[in-house]
């Protein structure tokens, strides 16, 4: 057992990619940082009150999927979000041991699933700067279903494209209200990630074992 899974339990594996799979910090620089700045240029405002009108408009679309929708927001500010992704794609990066756990979780006989909030652009881009397709047996976005990871309905959804059985299935993902929402649905091993960004601080949560690494939760080798 590794992290206290019993990995004979475990057919499917599911994982997030924006803070889970990859460093959070290319987003939270884009979102935080770069999108102001630019924003800021085009309006003629100065960079920390274009930072505070775009938190206000996050927090309003927050846990829906026009959050996570790059045309919502190239619509919304007027600026062509994703060429400005590009201008700082060079931060996007794979948290370590990702790779070799993905490839562990295969070479056991299982499923390694991405299931992912981002827009379908924003996947394609990380997809392109990174070794992660080649590693996964699916690679899902929520923008195909209608629905956020975060919606309670979500998962019934995603059974339906992608049959697994929630009782044998591990969830991994940086997003407590995520994790909330697969254990509603019957998802039985669910792990949260405690430095989604690995210049960000600590993740605290009351109910969901957090990992440091994947490294983690490697699970045993196939016996055939």
């Amino acid at each position: 057992m590794s992290a206290g899974l019993d990995w004979r339990g475990i057919d499917t594996v599911l994982l997030d990619m924006d803070g889970t799979l990859l460093d959070l910090h290319f987003d939270n620089h884009f979102w935080l940082e770069h999108l102001p700045r630019r924003f800021a240029e085009r309006e003629g405002l100065p960079v920390p009150r274009a930072r505070d009108e775009l938190l206000a408009r996050y927090s309003a679309v927050r846990g829906t999927l026009d959050w996570y929708c790059l045309d919502y927001w190239t619509a919304s500010l007027g600026l062509d979000v994703i060429a400005l992704k590009q201008e700082v794609a060079h931060l996007i990066a794979v948290h370590p041991q990702v790779i070799e756990f993905l490839d562990a979780v295969r070479a056991s006989g299982r499923q390694a699933v991405l299931v992912t909030n981002a827009h379908p652009a924003s996947l394609a881009l990380k997809l392109a700067r990174t070794p992660l397709g080649g590693h996964l047996d699916a690679v899902l976005s929520a923008h195909a279903f209608g629905l956020p990871k975060e919606a309670p309905g979500f998962w019934a959804r995603l059974r339906s494209q992608q049959p697994f059985d929630p009782a044998r299935t591990l969830l991994v993902d940086d997003n407590l209200h995520v994790l909330e929402s697969a254990r509603e649905a019957g998802i039985r091993f669910l792990r949260g990630v405690r430095r989604p960004d690995s210049r960000g601080e600590e993740v605290v949560a009351d109910g969901f074992e957090l990992i440091d690494g994947f490294a983690e939760l490697l699970p045993p080798p196939y016996q055939g």
